[in-house]
């Protein structure tokens, strides 16, 4: 890559003027749904309620009118709703458009009516028309009239477009930090804006390639939102640990070019095992049925491959062309910084010579903050996801105002006409149904019906559960029961289906890929074991913030009084796929000095002292945008932002910084050692520079 740097450059001006003309539309023209589990009866549900029942499925689009003064049957009520159906009479997204009908969508004071619009395309396309049309609905607002819209496409609606805003300014808050936090560590401004510059390559070649992804099969908005958070830290971690590397190995090399030859034999090893063990972690998350949640891990595995291959090519060629100038611009204090360094040196040996205060120290802290996730509880998101003064929000608390809590969320029965008495009556019978809709028959002449209930709690409530279970077994077998609430419901039973089965493949494949890196069963498996423990303690933390609302009031959030129900599946593939990041640049340098010393005392020390400071600056750099998210005002980022935050610190501080290293040297030969048959089996790879 040194010696052939114009066309690798080449090569990367191109790709990113190709994928760069893409990326500006990424977050335009990505898709904003697909928050449901595939197959399930709920989907089922909509999907009949789309073709049968002129759209009036949980895709359909509510719109609320409300007045203090007028009625619904007022000639200026009237008016509005004449041209609320006047917005969606041209679009042909929109399925059939129902007034409000006494007894069912309009308030028993007479002042509130729900306009129904059907949906009459994809949920993705349901929520693009929405936000088409959302400031035309909003502006029929007026002369003592509102109008708020507002059902499941509203929600998602208007709540990307906060979660969008509350993202960039995240990301532009987080890029000084991070800058200032890299001439810290490498006391040159060259060197510090390397790293800056080749995640900002993997950034615009991944929208791009996002937004031409998308044309082939829809995209969740979301995938964006997590890459653009993963490739800058991944990126910053990777470019750190080659150009520190690269800059100790001018010192010996006779030029550039060797210097290059000599990084990328060892960083360069370690750098493509983590990126391949983060892309691993994360393809478990694609055997979940749900369409949101496989393209988020597709958007993140998107941007870490394109942020390894800019640190596999596009970084040594400008490396090798900079040579020497990568410590221009050099702070005083840095003409001293060696890549050995002294600090680090000290550490290892205070933690070789005193190994069990240190290790009983640090387990303490990370099982005491495990302790609290046997009682962590997940659920899909509630309103609250949304800004208090969003019209969906609105819209919702003026319906369960006005007719009563579960208002908001109907579930629909889809049964066999002749069943319909039979259904009605069985439905009567749940504790928790307030009211059953009478049977509606199918526009078609498809011989179904469709009946809508209204359960007595909030869709949240952790009481939907068990109304949706009673009902499902008492009706007969023939009927259906679908709605948002239920979807909701089915995708967080699909989860935590595949939860176990996600946290064992990653964990074989983690321990796999560790034990391809190291050739040392021991250090690998300890490794792994070792990242579950940050995990669960950041797991342990984020129930006492977002389940008991500790420190709520500081961080500007009302808690759910539970954690929103994607988060463990997919923050165990990140946490653990950020652990395994530090686990291999720490035992990779630790192996390098082994193999060179066959000593295991050198081996811990050096090994500390040539990657502490790397991690130690990684670290901080993933902290602080992390944290950056924190202060989002939608939850679902401030959630990512803590919980990933709070994992990196306790993982490089505890765990990499105390924790393996102590069992480095409590294992001591051990931990290197390898049966002769494993070495016949796994490819020879050596992080030694020969």
């Amino acid at each position: 890559m040194a010696g052939r740097a114009r066309i690798v450059f080449g090569v990367w001006f191109l790709v990113l003027i190709v994928l760069g003309a893409a990326a500006p539309s990424v977050f335009t023209s990505l898709a904003g749904a697909g928050w449901q589990a595939n197959g399930s009866e709920s989907v089922r549900v909509r999907e009949l309620a789309q073709q049968h029942f002129g759209g009036n499925s949980s895709a359909a689009v509510q719109v609320v009118v409300h007045s203090d003064t007028a009625s619904i049957d007022s000639p200026q009520a009237q008016k509005v709703l004449t041209e609320i159906t006047g917005v969606f009479a041209g679009d042909t997204r929109f399925g059939e458009v129902v007034a409000p009908q006494p007894g069912m969508s309009i308030s028993p004071d007479g002042h509130t009516g729900i306009l129904i619009a059907g949906a009459n395309a994809s949920t993705d396309d349901m929520v693009k028309a929405v936000d088409e049309h959302i400031d035309a609905l909003t502006a029929l607002s007026g002369n003592g009239i509102e109008v708020y819209p507002t059902g499941a496409s509203a929600l998602w609606s208007d709540f990307n477009k906060a979660n969008h805003d509350a993202m960039i300014k995240a990301e532009m808050f987080s890029w000084p930090v991070t800058l200032a936090i890299m001439v810290l560590a490498f006391g040159s401004l060259v060197a510090a804006g390397l790293p800056l510059l080749l995640t900002l390559a993997g950034l615009v070649a991944s929208a791009g390639g996002l937004v031409l992804l998308n044309q082939i099969t829809p995209i969740s908005v979301w995938a964006m939102n997590f890459a653009m958070m993963f490739a800058l830290a991944l990126g910053i971690d990777y470019a750190l640990f080659i150009v520190a590397r690269f800059r100790d190995a001018l010192t010996t090399a006779p030029n550039a070019k060797a210097a290059v030859a000599e990084t990328m034999d060892t960083a360069g090893k370690a750098v493509v095992l983590s990126g391949l063990t983060v892309l691993v972690s994360l393809s478990a998350v694609l055997i979940v049925p749900a369409p949101a949640v496989r393209t988020m891990a597709v958007g993140i595995m998107f941007a870490v491959a394109f942020v390894l291959a800019a640190t596999m090519t596009l970084l040594p060629a400008a490396l090798g062309a900079l040579g020497a100038k990568v410590n221009a611009g050099a702070l005083p204090h840095a003409k001293r910084q060696q890549h050995r360094s002294p600090r680090f040196a000290a550490w290892g040996r205070l933690l070789h010579d005193k190994p069990w205060p240190f290790a009983i120290g640090a387990l303490m802290v990370l099982i005491a903050l495990s302790i609290p996730v046997f009682g962590l509880k997940v659920a899909m998101p509630s309103i609250q996801v949304v800004p208090s003064d969003a019209p969906v929000r609105q819209g919702y608390e003026l319906v369960q105002a006005q007719m009563g809590a579960g208002a908001p969320g109907m579930l629909q029965i889809i049964a066999p006409a002749d069943e319909a008495a039979q259904v009605a009556s069985a439905a009567m019978t749940v504790d928790g149904i307030s009211m059953v809709t009478p049977a509606q028959p199918a526009s078609d002449g498809s011989g179904l019906v469709m009946l809508q209930v209204m359960p007595n709690v909030d869709p949240s409530d952790a009481r939907m559960g068990e109304i949706l279970d009673t009902l499902r077994d008492r009706l007969p077998s023939a009927a259906l029961v679908g709605g948002a609430p239920a979807e909701n419901l089915d995708l967080q039973q699909a989860l935590d289906d595949y939860l176990p089965i996600i946290v064992g493949i990653i964990l074989v494949l983690g321990f796999a890929l560790l034990l391809i890196a190291l050739q040392a069963p021991l250090i690998a498996a300890l490794g792994t074991v070792v990242s579950l423990l940050s995990t669960a303690a950041a797991f342990g933390v984020a129930k006492l913030i977002f389940q008991d609302g500790h420190g709520a009031g500081l961080l500007g959030f009302t808690p759910q009084g539970f954690l929103d129900g994607w988060g463990p599946v997919f923050f165990f593939a990140m946490i653990f796929a950020i652990a395994m990041d530090y686990t291999v640049f720490l035992l990779a340098t630790a192996k390098e000095h082994y193999e060179h010393s066959s000593d295991p005392k050198t081996a811990q020390i050096d090994g500390m002292a040539h990657s502490g400071r790397v991690i130690f600056a990684a670290a901080a750099v993933m902290v602080a945008v992390f944290f950056t998210f924190a202060l989002a005002d939608p939850l679902p980022p401030k959630e990512m932002g803590v919980i990933l935050g709070v994992a990196v610190l306790l993982d490089a501080f505890a765990v990499r910084l105390v924790l393996l290293p102590v069992l480095l040297r409590l294992t001591g030969h051990a931990a290197w050692w390898s049966p002769a048959w494993l070495g016949k089996v796994l490819p020879s790879i050596s992080f030694a520079h020969h």
